[in-house]
């Protein structure tokens, strides 16, 4: 049986694990929660575009108003959820969401085997909410669960899951959209029945205590997080950093849903082969993840920023090549993700790296809520387009090649050393 959770007396939690049993527990349960969230999101979005709507309503719902029910959450309640996680039990938050989450499946069934679209959004929101308190409560459980020396490995095993599962559900949205066409009663089924493998896996992780049952709520966050920027801004590498790492998952979000849009209007294909093109761009992005962090080694390659936002930045072009056919489109994004990795990597390992020890918890909180900042402004962002100059698929790759290109040159002039 596992011992009890230890405090120190300057309030750092120290594991008293002796088995990886809550570990697997919490993997289990982030990785359902994770594949559930995304399942729907994407289920959602092909409904949309299946629904026969006019295109400029259709655009409105797919390019605006699906993404921001997905993202705001996260910005809304990240910060709420690391006061619950310090307040009360991780594994009492634990248990708790993922019993919320088995009831606004339920709404979402019936939102779903009615077609009542705007219930099921709805239903989004809500699912993504509890995502959003879940959050810090799951990185919070990794040094209460796992001994101090495999804390770095526990981190890499739940990034990784967190991931796949994100690809999954992407390909298991559009899989649902299709073979339960007419029949979306099932797909509330199915998600429901994941929600009861998520409480039976959080129940099995161990009982432990509060680590500051007596924190008091600030509601001042926004100030709170003026002022962890004003920390980062010290350090030209690190706010260097975080706003590649806003950049990048604005960039990723705006290929993502671009790519549904591509394979409907340009391709002429079905959800399932839409879901294969997200598939194929996120796969990349873990092969590259993977190749970059074994090339770098045991340094911080930042030299590899640059080659790969140009890398980006040529194969978003060729994306635009007219008369493409479904399979080059599937190794280019494949190759786009490889460059997307390559970026990634030193990225986020300056964000980890730089900090000092006792800032590195708030500020890596921080540079996690502008990355659903940056997702948040995607949308935004794209339905401008669509509303100034309606511009073609293929022609938001040539827009994403050419930002890319201009952020190179801001992140560039905030560090030189990047050209190194």
């Amino acid at each position: 049986m596992s011992r009890p959770v230890a405090i120190s007396r300057e309030g750092e939690v120290l594991s008293g694990q002796t088995s990886l049993r809550g570990f697997w527990m919490l993997t289990i349960t982030q990785f359902q929660g994770a594949f559930s969230d995304n399942a729907l999101r994407w289920l959602i979005g092909f409904l949309v575009l299946e629904a026969g709507l006019p295109r400029e309503r259709r655009d409105f719902l797919f390019v605006l108003v699906v993404p921001l029910l997905f993202s705001l959450p996260f910005i809304f309640f990240s910060i709420p959820g690391g006061y619950f996680a310090d307040r009360h039990s991780k594994r009492t938050i634990t248990v708790r969401t993922k019993f919320l989450e088995l009831g606004i499946m339920g709404y979402a069934a019936w939102a779903l085997a009615g077609g009542h679209l705007i219930y099921a959004g709805a239903a989004l929101f809500l699912v993504c909410s509890q995502a959003a308190i879940f959050g810090p409560t799951k990185y919070g459980l990794l040094p209460e669960l796992l001994p101090l020396h495999r804390l770095s490995w526990g981190n890499g095993i739940i990034e990784l899951t967190t991931f796949l599962a994100a690809i999954l559900g992407t390909l298991a949205g559009g899989l649902l959209a299709h073979h339960f066409a007419g029949r979306q009663f099932y797909s509330g089924m199915v998600l429901i029945a994941l929600s009861v493998a998520g409480i039976a896996s959080s129940l099995a992780i161990p009982r432990l205590r509060a680590a500051d049952p007596y924190r008091e709520y600030s509601w001042n966050w926004a100030g709170n997080l003026w002022k962890v920027m004003r920390t980062m801004r010290r350090d030209r590498f690190l706010i260097t950093a975080v706003t590649a790492n806003t950049f990048f998952w604005f960039l990723a979000s705006l290929l993502l849903l671009n790519i549904v849009l591509f394979s409907t209007d340009v391709l002429r294909v079905d959800e399932v082969h839409s879901s294969y093109l997200m598939a194929g761009l996120s796969l990349g992005i873990g092969v590259g993840s993977f190749a970059a962090g074994y090339a770098a080694r045991d340094r911080i390659a930042h030299g590899m920023i640059l080659p790969a936002m140009l890398s980006i930045s040529g194969l978003s072009l060729l994306l635009a090549w007219p008369g493409l056919r479904f399979t080059a489109v599937l190794y280019l994004l494949v190759a786009l993700g490889i460059s997307a990795g390559f970026f990634a990597v030193p990225v986020n390992a300056l964000i980890q790296s730089r900090p000092a020890r006792e800032e590195k918890g708030k500020i890596i909180a921080a540079s996690n809520l502008l990355s659903f900042v940056g997702i948040a402004l995607q949308p935004v962002a794209q339905y401008a387009m669509l509303r100034l100059g309606h511009p073609q698929p293929g022609h938001v790759f040539a827009i994403a090649a050419g930002i890319t290109m201009a952020m190179a040159g801001v992140l560039w002039g905030m560090l030189p050393e990047l050209a190194k």
